[in-house]
């Protein structure tokens, strides 16, 4: 791994939890300095804890707990109970993971849910469905788009068709097709806006780890269905507690205005841009996202009926 661009300092406590027949890993990060609070994170769509441990370091101020999700990572997949229908790798399938570490861990009211791209829509989901489950709620790249549709929906189509492959080809051909460092280097040279050498090493090192971390062909699948089916916009409204939204400027999953919609839908909603980013905000641009989290944890935020987003951000505003 690039040292030079991110070596991990923090330590964490390693747990494993039973959800639905499968075994979920979690990791828990103790704050470093005395604690503001408790984070749960949900990671996106083919990454593990791996990929949000940059963004961990830049909260030193929290105790940061993440899973990986069932069928990534080391977590194995849902698996049926006698007598009951197998749970589906899908955003409802995510959502009781949330639900379920929220018991066995003990996380109150008080705890702020954090997602990243596909665990955006998991964490906006499962709060929807629980309001008072969680007092924040803190999303980077949200995807606020249907796949299927506007300037995306070629790529989204195309890439449907690569997973569809994948899983209806004999096994090792679509094995070798899912895990092909090829197709992770393409992706990742698609997503990268830095032009720094070392933080494109560190990317595609990242992506070579972690990206094939899946445990099935069908798992995969399945997570991807969800992840070009809904967004967050679909359940924004409902959610009351004050939110905020991190975006890429250049984010290829999530247009500017889009994301602006997005914003207007919650009651509490606030849109932060960070320029000269995509969609890896939590690889390429972790020290800026970190203090736009802190920042916004540490203020207050009275409800103020808004019928025009406010629009915040380090660098410059968009209109």
């Amino acid at each position: 791994m690039p040292d030079d661009v991110f070596s991990p300092q923090r330590p964490s406590l390693h747990s494993v939890h039973e959800v639905h027949g499968s075994q979920v890993h979690c990791w828990s990060y103790p704050a470093r300095e005395t604690s503001r609070g408790v984070i749960l994170a949900v990671h996106g769509f083919r990454g593990d804890h791996h990929g949000l441990v940059r963004l961990i370091e830049q909260l030193p101020g929290y105790t940061v707990i993440v899973p990986d999700l069932p069928g990534f990572g080391v977590s194995t997949p849902f698996a049926a109970a006698p007598g009951q229908p197998l749970p589906t790798h899908d955003v409802t399938g995510y959502a009781e993971v949330i639900h379920a570490l929220r018991g066995e861990l003990d996380l109150g009211p008080e705890t702020i849910l954090l997602g990243h791209s596909f665990g955006s829509i998991v964490a906006a989901a499962y709060l929807s469905k629980h309001p008072e489950s969680f007092a924040q709620l803190v999303l980077i790249n949200p995807i606020c788009e249907p796949a299927l549709e506007g300037d995306q929906a070629f790529m989204s189509r195309v890439a449907s068709l690569y997973y569809r492959a994948g899983a209806g080809l004999p096994a090792k051909l679509g094995e070798g097709l899912l895990r092909s460092r090829l197709i992770t280097d393409v992706t990742s040279l698609a997503m990268l806006k830095s032009k720094d050498p070392a933080m494109r090493a560190y990317v595609f090192d990242q992506h070579r780890r972690y990206f094939s971390g899946f445990t099935s062909r069908a798992t995969l699948r399945e997570a991807y269905a969800a992840s070009i089916t809904q967004t967050v916009r679909d359940f924004a409204a409902r959610i009351a507690q004050p939110t905020l939204l991190v975006v890429g400027e250049q984010d290829e999953l999530g247009s500017i205005p889009g994301q602006k919609a997005l914003a207007r839908a919650f009651p509490r909603g606030v849109m932060r841009v960070i320029p000269e980013v995509g969609h890896l905000i939590h690889y390429e641009k972790a020290p800026e996202a970190g203090a736009l989290i802190d920042s916004f944890l540490g203020s207050e935020h009275p409800y103020v009926p808004k019928p025009v987003p406010r629009i915040l951000h380090g660098a410059r505003q968009t209109d």
